[in-house]
């Protein structure tokens, strides 16, 4: 008779050790115990020799519908099955429909619910008109968290939220316990900045870097934390190009400010003087991609733990929108949901750092960030049997042949890859097996966090 419904063999990989020889044992889609030597007899068993098992990832910061009939829930969980990713936390910056009331988040949480082929939670957000008004809509609704911007994208898509009204979206989330995450670029520095480089007629992959220095990024960043500091309530940066933002962040939580901060994998993975000058416009993200002193600063802060998480800020626009030759027209973001936990281990291998560093800042971590501890972020007894297996697979990324992403351009495109991902196991089910997503839409749920009790 067996004991446990599944059981995985490989070489456990959690945030605190790895264990060679390990095992996660399942029942129920949940995690009944982890160990190491001969494995417990289970109805099912998948012995994966010394690959590497992880828990999977959770995506803290993902677009899935920022272009209108281009991608959706169905396509950004595909690309996240095949990549390890058994959790997206979804933007609020739709395409026409800005989730800042509770009846549009429960909206997106039913169509999500219909599409999704791994499980997801929702940022609310507001619009400046409304003020703080519909954030208890919303917290009833189930956000996870709240997602903000010091810098006006497009006036109603994307818009900027004074710092007066910031103060008091803050003030109304803070006895819920979630973060209110910001977007971080001062918006008059920024017009300043870019006024001076279109008057100078520079186009070339440099004048995005030019239109957006760090100044305008550290500005916002001391802007959100006093915030936070004001209002007690928790402040998360989305995504720092700096640095000095890490350690801003380090500072602020010395003084006991909930203040937690994002490395975007694209931040570790490229820099300017090699990546964007080559890649052009598909390359551009905001804030901008930094040069090669900045990455490797990451990377430090990142061995030091003063990165929250790392995600992929990903959103797949139509090609057509990234390959104008002047820089600054080009749309801004890109896809990563596939490789971002191949991308974080070789970086990690080539800098010699530990693998636990992985499932700390793409699981752990943003299972806490997110409120869904209870539930997701780790391989250990009680939580869901969401995992990754990544095995040594040298090769070239192509994401034009996987079939699983809706765009077939990645400005991570021929990079060597040493670990990808060989199977994904979604609450104790395979979503992914090396080849091909074996999750259907609806597979996914909708995740809400635990709130606290003032909050409730």
């Amino acid at each position: 008779m067996s004991d446990f419904d599944s059981v995985i063999t490989g070489t456990v990989v959690r945030a605190d050790r790895a264990i060679e020889g390990g095992y996660v044992a399942i029942r129920g889609g949940i995690v009944e115990r982890v160990g190491a030597g001969p494995p417990p007899a289970a109805a099912e068993r998948h012995d994966f020799g010394s690959a590497l098992v992880l828990p999977g990832a959770i995506d803290a910061q993902v677009h899935s519908c920022s272009q209108a009939g281009q991608e959706g829930f169905d396509w950004s969980t595909r690309a996240a099955a095949a990549g390890g990713v058994t959790t997206i936390v979804d933007m609020p910056y739709d395409d026409g429909n800005l989730i800042c009331t509770g009846e549009r988040l429960a909206e997106k949480a039913n169509a999500a619910g219909r599409d999704a082929r791994v499980d997801f939670a929702l940022f609310g957000t507001i619009r400046p008109a409304d003020g703080p008004r519909y954030v208890p809509d919303m917290l009833r609704a189930g956000a996870a968290a709240f997602k903000f911007s010091t810098f006006e994208t497009h006036p109603e898509r994307f818009p900027r939220i004074p710092t007066p009204i910031l103060h008091d979206a803050f003030a109304a989330i803070a006895p819920s316990g979630l973060i209110a995450g910001v977007h971080n670029e001062n918006d008059e520095s920024v017009r300043a900045f870019s006024r001076r480089v279109e008057a100078s007629g520079q186009t070339d992959f440099r004048a995005h870097g030019l239109a957006r220095p760090p100044v305008t990024e550290m500005l916002a960043i001391a802007e959100v934390y006093e915030l936070a500091a004001a209002t007690g309530c928790a402040a998360h940066i989305v995504h720092c190009s700096l640095a000095r933002g890490y350690a801003l962040a380090a500072a602020y939580r010395e003084q006991g400010v909930a203040a937690t901060i994002e490395a975007c994998i694209h931040y570790l993975t490229l820099c300017e003087e090699e990546d964007v000058a080559r890649l052009g416009g598909k390359a551009k993200v905001n804030p901008p991609i930094r040069g090669k002193a900045e990455r490797e600063g990451l990377w430090r802060h990142l061995a030091a733990g003063n990165v929250t998480v790392v995600s992929t800020d990903h959103v797949s626009w139509s090609e057509d929108r990234k390959r104008d030759p002047n820089m600054l027209r080009n749309a801004s973001g890109a896809p990563g949901l596939e490789v971002l936990y191949p991308l974080l281990l070789k970086g990690l291998i080539d800098r010699g750092l530990p693998l636990t560093l992985a499932p700390r800042v793409l699981a752990a971590n943003s299972a806490r960030l997110f409120r869904i501890g209870h539930r997701k972020g780790a391989l250990e007894p009680g939580r869901d049997a969401d995992i990754v297996v990544m095995g040594h697979r040298p090769g070239r990324y192509d994401p034009g042949a996987s079939g699983h992403c809706v765009v077939g351009w990645s400005p991570y495109a021929g990079m060597e890859l040493t670990y990808r991902p060989v199977a994904t196991f979604l609450r104790g089910r395979p979503v992914f097996d090396g080849a091909a997503v074996l999750a259907a839409p609806g597979t996914g749920e909708f995740l809400r966090p635990t709130l606290a009790a003032a909050g409730a």
